[in-house]
């Protein structure tokens, strides 16, 4: 195979389970240093498969000072980081009228203002080291609207227009800034719906069937690498042709 991220650095956030996982993986196995930083104090098991050209830092993505940490450790085991992806993600789903402002606020500050932390501080170290590859990820949520997700789909949405508008402000620096919209995905968040709705959903799907996370994390290949050399603030759904 041939390795599109050789010798590059990458930092993936909520890197430890699910469409996070993948990605790390994915870009792990096309060359790339791999650094995840996630939430939890301990290097989860999931993350001790990595043999090589691999480091854990736990991290709050809601937290500049963390974020920058975060930044640090890769730095001074990597030399730089080329390849930011922001993907730390929670759900809290309610309906509006039951939803409580904490479960509101805890999705925005982590989808929203976690994107935006990680986009900040990415782009701050890349345009001191001649450039870089900014992945965030947002959701087919943030583009339609789903029931009892007013707080996710705001989140997602909002990491589109940030996404844009921050691809504009750091293009000059050599930075491309982009964003992957996944639709239904089997992943543990995913896990919690029951067979039911997973079928009312497939059935909104053109190809028939829920996507994988590596699928997910394809995606961000494409723009982490080479290949997306000409793309910038550009939002790549990944959903099986769903609402389309």
């Amino acid at each position: 195979m041939t390795e599109l991220l050789g010798g590059l650095t990458c930092v993936v956030t909520g890197g430890a389970q699910g469409i996070g996982l993948a990605t790390a993986k994915v870009l792990w196995s096309h060359g790339a240093n791999v650094v995840v930083g996630d939430i939890h104090k301990e290097q989860p098991d999931e993350l001790k498969q990595f043999p090589e050209r691999f480091l854990y830092a736990a991290c709050d993505v809601t937290n500049i000072s963390s974020v920058e940490s975060l930044f640090d450790r890769a730095v001074n085991e990597f030399g730089k980081v080329d390849i930011m992806v922001n993907n730390a993600g929670i759900t809290r789903d309610a309906t509006m009228a039951k939803m409580t402002e904490e479960q509101f606020d805890q999705v925005i500050n982590v989808n929203l203002k976690g994107v935006w932390v990680g986009t900040k501080v990415a782009a701050s170290y890349m345009k001191e080291s001649g450039g870089g590859r900014i992945v965030n990820m947002s959701s087919i949520s943030g583009k339609t609207g789903f029931f009892g997700q007013t707080n996710y789909s705001a989140a997602k949405a909002g990491v589109v227009g940030l996404t844009k508008a921050a691809a504009k402000e750091v293009a000059r620096y050599g930075i491309r800034v982009n964003a992957v919209q996944p639709g239904l995905i089997q992943t543990p968040m995913t896990e919690v719906l029951s067979e039911e709705i997973i079928k009312e959903k497939v059935r909104e799907i053109p190809l028939g069937r829920p996507g994988t996370a590596e699928e997910v994390a394809n995606a961000v290949l494409f723009f982490a690498s080479d290949l997306s050399s000409y793309v910038t603030g550009t939002v790549l759904e990944v959903t099986g042709g769903r609402y389309m």
